[in-house]
């Protein structure tokens, strides 16, 4: 699962985006401030759903598991 994809945005989009992801980072909750956020991340979802064959596949919550095993931040060891 480690090969890459690519998504195109405007740089509107861009900038919203970044904006709610920001928004997110500083207070760890995901809040939709206006409509145009939703349009980006609803336009993010489908464009991932005309790229992505795995969320169609049998095994989609296997693949899922290990997607996220793969990119889940190492936890650290506290025995030491």
């Amino acid at each position: 699962m480690s090969e890459k994809i690519s998504l195109e945005l405007t740089s509107s989009e861009a900038l919203v985006l970044f904006e709610f992801l920001s928004r997110f980072s500083d207070d760890d909750e995901l809040k939709l401030e206006d409509q145009p956020e939703e349009r980006v991340l609803w336009d993010l979802c489908a464009s991932l759903e005309s790229i992505l064959v795995e969320p169609f596949a049998e095994n989609y919550i296997e693949l899922l598991e290990k997607a996220r095993a793969e990119v889940r931040d190492p936890v650290a060891n506290d025995e030491g």
